[in-house]
C-alpha cells in the first residue's frame, strides 16, 4: 500500500539500516529497497556507515562493473562510502566523519526522493546520528534467538520477554531525541531474515517473542528473506532479486528459487510501506509506457504495489 509523501517539504525520506550485530542482511536489504525505489521512479541516494566492512559499496561496485561488462542496463543509486578517521585522536576522527556524512546527506537531501544508509554492525557516533534522523529504520535480525537477544531479553523457563536490550534502548533514545528536535516520528520496523522455509518451534518462540517485544518497543515485526543460496550469489554481480534475471545477467537459467526470492523481495518492500513520491510514480509509468513501444519487457517498475 502506498501513502502520499508527507513529510518534511523538498527533503528525502531517509531509510536507515541498523542492528548493532553483523550478519543479519542489513547490505543486502539496503540495496534491495534502493533498487526497488529506482525501479518505481524514485530518485535514490545511498551511504554506507560502515566504514571499515563498506559491503554496500562493493555490492553497488560489483553492481556497476557488471552493467558495463555485460551491457545490460542495470539501475545504480548514487552513492557515498565515508571515509574512517586516520588520526590518534576519537574526537578528530569523529569530527571528520561527521563532516563528511553531513556533506554527504546536505549534497543529496533536495535532489532526491530518498536516502538509504546503511550502518556498521557496532555502535559509533554515526551509527546513533543516523538513527536519530532516520525517517524508516529497518532492523534485519536472523531468525534465532542470539540474534534476538540485540532486541530484548527473554526468561529461560517460559521464554517471555523480560526486558530490551542495549541496541533497543539506543533505538528508543533516538526516536526520543528525533521527536523532540523536530516533532517527526520514526517508523520501526524489525524485519526476520533467514527464516527457515520449515515450521519449528523455535521459529514460533522468536516470532512470539517479538510480538510481545514490538509492544514495549513500538516497532513492526515483518517477514524478511528466507534462507535462500541466490542472495549470496547476487553480490559478485551486484544484481537482486528485482533485476531481469536471464542467461546474460545470471550466467545461466533462473531457477524456481530466483523466482521465489523475488515474491519474497516484493512481500516485504510493500510492507515497509514507504511514501514514494507521486511524480517519480509518473516517471516509472511514462519508462513502461516507452519500453513497452520498444517491445521490451520492463521488470517490476512499481514492486511498492497501489
Amino acid at each position: 500500500m502506498l501513502v502520499q509523501n508527507s513529510q518534511r517539504q523538498g527533503t528525502a525520506h531517509v531509510v536507515v539500516l541498523g542492528n548493532e550485530k553483523g550478519g543479519s542482511g542489513k547490505s543486502t536489504t539496503a540495496l534491495h529497497i534502493a533498487v526497488a525505489l529506482l525501479k518505481a521512479g524514485q530518485r535514490v541516494a545511498t551511504i554506507d556507515l560502515d566504514c571499515r566492512q563498506q559491503s554496500l559499496t562493493r555490492y553497488i561496485a560489483n553492481r556497476s562493473n557488471w552493467a558495463r561488462h555485460s551491457g545490460v542496463e542495470l539501475e545504480v543509486p548514487l552513492h557515498c562510502c565515508i571515509k574512517l578517521g586516520e588520526t590518534m585522536q576519537i574526537a578528530d576522527n569523529e569530527a571528520a566523519e561527521f563532516e563528511q556524512f553531513m556533506a554527504a546527506v546536505s549534497a543529496v537531501e533536495r535532489d532526491c526522493d530518498f536516502i538509504v544508509i546503511d550502518t556498521p554492525g557496532s555502535d559509533s557516533y554515526l551509527m546513533r546520528l543516523a538513527h536519530a534522523m532516520a525517517d524508516t529504520l529497518v532492523t534485519p535480525i536472523n531468525d534465532s534467538f542470539l540474534d534476538f537477544d540485540v532486541l530484548g531479553t527473554v526468561d529461560a523457563v517460559d521464554y517471555a520477554v523480560t526486558g530490551a536490550s542495549h541496541y533497543a534502548e539506543m533505538v528508543r533514545d533516538a526516536r526520543r531525541k528525533r521527536r523532540q528536535l523536530d516533532g517527526a516520528g520514526t517508523d520501526w520496523i524489525v524485519v526476520r531474515n533467514r527464516l527457515s522455509m520449515l515450521g519449528s518451534h523455535n521459529k514460533q518462540l522468536v516470532s512470539d517473542g517479538l510480538k510481545q517485544l514490538s509492544q514495549r518497543l513500538g516497532f513492526r515485526a515483518i517477514d524478511g528473506f528466507a534462507e535462500r543460496v541466490v542472495y549470496r550469489e547476487f553480490f559478485p554481480r551486484g544484481l537482486t532479486a528485482l533485476d531481469d534475471l536471464n542467461e546474460v545477467t545470471l550466467g545461466r537459467r533462473p531457477s524456481m528459487g530466483h523466482v521465489t526470492a523475488r515474491e519474497e523481495v516484493t512481500g516485504l518492500l510493500r510492507q515497509l510501506k514507504l511514501p514514494l513520491d507521486e511524480r517519480g510514480r509518473r516517471r516509472a509509468s511514462n519508462r513502461a509506457e516507452w519500453y513497452a513501444q520498444l517491445d521490451q519487457p520492463l521488470e517490476v517498475h512499481d514492486i511498492l504495489g497501489a
